[in-house]
């Protein structure tokens, strides 16, 4: 007993460490006390696992895309939004969703966060961007849409940063609508007309991959032969940045600089009522996929 009371312990200190932010700080105490009451449930039986993943979310030594990362904070809003559960990782709650979620998957039910889970989400991600999966499936990129299915943006949704000019139709409008709700529940967006500005919509793909062979990251991360960008249908969003680095900077504390703000966490949580889809690597990338019909690559011809 006085072992579980110390595990118990822990776990608070960890979950409260995790959780610290001064928007957690502004919240109400009736809605903290509830959050408390409820992703802290379970104690004893995922005590454990609870106080291992509030310890790798910041200490994990790992390369989901190659390059060295420590912990994983920066997937953490996508992975709560997969589970359901908006209970920090350090917290039992978080711990037993994520079983659940190991469970459906055939993986060993531990709770504990790992690589091999990490794989798992991510190739679900991946699956709900159609315009990978035809590429997985080795098919055709798919031509530029003509000209008039592309509408022009307006200059206050443009990012100085990058100008881009050219977005599909039905893509503007959807886009118009979802920031339209995220500065009416946003007061943070709200005040600042610079969030979710597009810093790059449709580009020309003769144009494209001639910028990725100049700076040779052809089908890298980074750039692609055959882009999203070419249908129209990809925006990059400016959700943040660190003053000094690029809007689409990918380091790893660029990336959970974005992540932990409050633009990033909105479009995780409601991209989807407006038909987008996001790419795990790139914060400011989602990807329209239609309402409700999927993904219209096809809809291309004249």
């Amino acid at each position: 007993m006085a072992f579980s009371r110390a595990v118990l312990g822990v776990v608070a200190v960890c979950a409260a460490i995790v959780t610290a932010s001064p928007a957690a700080e502004a919240r109400e105490p009736a809605r903290q006390a509830d959050a408390t009451d409820r992703c802290g449930a379970d104690p004893i039986e995922w005590g454990a696992p609870a106080m291992a993943n509030a310890i790798s979310v910041h200490s994990l030594e790992w390369a989901p895309f190659g390059a060295t990362e420590w912990g994983w904070e920066t997937y953490v809003p996508l992975i709560q939004q997969e589970l359901g559960a908006d209970c920090a990782p350090g917290s039992p709650a978080f711990a037993r969703a994520l079983a659940g979620f190991q469970a459906r998957y055939g993986l060993p039910a531990t709770g504990w966060f790992d690589p091999a889970t990490f794989q798992v989400f991510r190739g679900l991600w991946q699956e709900r961007r159609p315009f990978i999966m035809s590429r997985v499936r080795e098919e055709p990129c798919p031509e530029p849409p003509p000209l008039n299915q592309l509408g022009y943006l307006v200059a206050e949704e443009e990012h100085a940063d990058r100008l881009t000019r050219l977005l599909r139709r039905d893509v503007l409008d959807a886009y118009r609508r979802m920031v339209a709700a995220a500065r009416a529940e946003v007061p943070e967006i709200a005040a600042d007309p610079e969030l979710l500005q597009i810093f790059s919509g449709f580009r020309d793909p003769e144009a494209d991959a001639a910028r990725c062979a100049e700076q040779n990251n052809c089908d890298g991360l980074r750039r692609a032969v055959c882009s999203p960008h070419r249908t129209g249908a990809a925006v990059d969003l400016y959700v943040g940045h660190i003053a000094g680095l690029a809007v689409d900077d990918t380091s790893a504390a660029s990336r959970l600089h974005m992540a932990r703000g409050p633009v990033y966490r909105w479009l995780v949580r409601n991209a989807g009522r407006f038909g987008f889809t996001p790419y795990v690597y790139e914060p400011w990338h989602w990807e329209w996929t239609g309402e409700p019909g999927g993904y219209h690559v096809a809809a291309t011809s004249p």
